[in-house]
């Protein structure tokens, strides 16, 4: 008797729809243009280039633009056609598009910043241009008079920077792992405050207006949830890549997070749950479980002629364990732990199969991500690597 082949279970993945290629050095920058087979980037090679889709299927530029110094970031609004760049110089060159995104205009040039520009936020409702630099300085300028209106210097590059329109807060996360909030005026600005929860650099940050929380990417390749909305200094730690985090983006309709990184996984998570804070790590000279002594605690050694130990923490309870009462390893994705981690025997048999079930999907774009863009109308994602190469993704299967 034939044996009965029970159909596998579909994996929901993203679907890769396009590959953009033709660029000599890295896209640092891509959006994909609304109601457009287009994508707009900016790259290390100089080129400014608007790619549209052909009746052969292939995307082709349709502009191809070169500017004098590398591009090193960009922001476009579509309700204007208003295209920003920031230049390796320390320039921000403005271009207007045309309705057929056949040729693009200057406008005006920003002598923003002394060196690279790093990152920048075009703000319509104020008419602003936001901006980092590699010399340290966040500026912004009136983007109809092209005047300075202010800046403010941080403590370290800046390597992130968005902005809440209703409130006119700044956040600027950098180099050093500060993330400073700043409320802005029409020429000057107050430090709100600064905070601090990565042991990297923070990589990116992305802003959810609506439920008022920032979300901060890492070189310590995690992502941090600082629910700025709550005002009770909640900060959820996010551990799903094996490398550091490059970008991120936030689905707000289905309150999904999306984060690539450098290990060129794709990690949505689901934010629509409860999730927990991970505990403070309890400082002790001896095991919380066993009382045996770690290996500094030389009296207690003394005392009980037993050889110290090596001091660990289980991820769960934050208490200080010894190897011995911590051998086991769980998953705990409400605490954003989706690899397993080190938990004591005690938690590990408290700790519910329901609590283990995964709260993230993992996917590989099979290249080294620097830049994301999703696209909401549609739930397409725009992925641009360090081998050059602009991918599109149908979002649809994992982001719904």
């Amino acid at each position: 008797m034939a044996a009965e082949i029970q159909p596998k279970p579909l994996t929901r993945k993203p679907i890769l729809l396009q590959r953009v290629e033709g660029s000599q050095e890295v896209v640092n920058m891509a959006v994909i243009v609304p109601k457009e087979e287009g994508v707009i980037s900016v790259s290390e090679d100089r080129t400014v280039r608007v790619w549209l889709k052909r009746d052969s299927g292939q995307y082709w530029p349709s502009i191809y633009h070169v500017m004098p110094s590398p591009c090193s970031c960009m922001s476009f609004n579509p309700e204007t056609r208003r295209l920003s760049i920031g230049l390796d110089n320390g320039t921000i060159s403005e271009f207007l598009l045309s309705e057929d995104y056949n040729k693009m205009t200057p406008v005006k040039n920003y002598q923003a910043h002394q060196s690279r520009v790093t990152m920048i936020l075009f703000v319509l409702e104020l008419e602003w241009v936001l901006s980092t630099g590699q010399d340290k300085q966040f500026a912004w300028h009136c983007s109809e008079s092209g005047q300075r209106l202010g800046g403010y210097r941080t403590s370290a590059v800046a390597s992130g920077l968005q902005f809440d329109v209703e409130t006119r807060h700044g956040f600027i996360g950098d180099h050093s792992g500060q993330v400073t909030i700043l409320k802005l005026e029409q020429e000057n600005c107050t430090l709100v405050t600064t905070f601090r929860g990565h042991t990297g650099g923070v990589t990116a940050l992305c802003w959810d207006p609506v439920q008022r929380m920032l979300f901060s990417g890492s070189s310590d390749h995690s992502v941090i949830m600082w629910d700025i909305g709550g005002r009770k200094g909640t900060a959820i730690e996010l551990q799903g890549h094996n490398d550091r985090v490059q970008a991120l983006s936030y689905a707000q309709h289905t309150r999904q997070l999306i984060s690539c990184g450098g290990d060129g996984g794709i990690v949505v998570w689901n934010m629509d749950v409860e999730r927990q804070e991970t505990p403070e790590w309890l400082d002790s000279d001896s095991c919380q479980k066993c009382d045996q002594p770690f290996f500094w605690n030389f009296k207690q050694m003394w005392d009980s002629k037993k050889i110290g130990l090596r001091q660990h923490h289980c991820r769960k309870c934050g208490k200080a364990v010894c190897g011995k009462c911590s051998s086991k390893r769980s998953s705990i994705p409400l605490m954003g732990f989706e690899f397993e981690v080190r938990v004591c025997d005690n938690c590990h048999e408290a700790i519910t199969d329901e609590e283990r079930a995964p709260t993230a999907t993992f996917h590989d774009s099979k290249h080294n991500i620097v830049h994301v863009h999703f696209d909401a109308t549609r739930g397409w994602l725009l992925t641009s690597g360090t081998d050059k190469v602009i991918k599109l993704w149908d979002m649809t299967p994992v982001v719904s």
